[in-house]
């Protein structure tokens, strides 16, 4: 199969995960605004798990993937990469981890796993998005 064949079967795959995880933070009584903002970032990460081989579903995503993309591809591809930004991204996940592991889509671990390393890693994925929003903030 072609790569465009995989990247359109692994996005339909991922929809109804992103309309599940919607409507479980709807469930949960959040705003609808952060409610759509948790389900875009979560989205938006979707597409880092396609950008490069090996092509990911959102169900197989693991620590690794979350760490590479906050602390490595989102800073370099999003324009609007900032703190603000970085620490949105990181209670989406969180709440993206929360919800594979409550609807037992993911083992405890695998939440777990996830969990330990956005807390673990939160000051330098943070740190890392102000460098690069300050550097296209000054030579933009």
């Amino acid at each position: 199969m072609d790569y465009d064949k995989q990247v359109a079967r692994i996005r339909e795959q991922n929809k109804p995960l992103l309309a599940a995880f919607q409507q479980w933070l709807e469930s949960a009584g959040l705003s609808p605004k952060t409610v759509k903002t948790h389900v875009a970032n979560v989205d938006f990460f979707t597409e880092y798990l396609v950008y490069y081989e090996p092509l990911k579903r959102l169900a197989a995503a693991d620590a690794d993937d979350f760490y590479s993309f906050s602390a490595d591809w989102f800073p370099r591809k999003a324009m609007w990469a900032s703190i603000a930004s970085a620490r949105s991204n990181l209670a989406s996940f969180r709440k993206f981890a929360r919800f594979m592991h409550k609807t037992e889509r993911w083992s405890a671990k695998q939440e777990l796993d996830i969990l330990n390393m956005l807390k673990a890693n939160r000051d330098e994925m943070t740190e890392i998005a102000e460098r690069y929003d300050d550097y296209f903030s000054d030579n933009w």
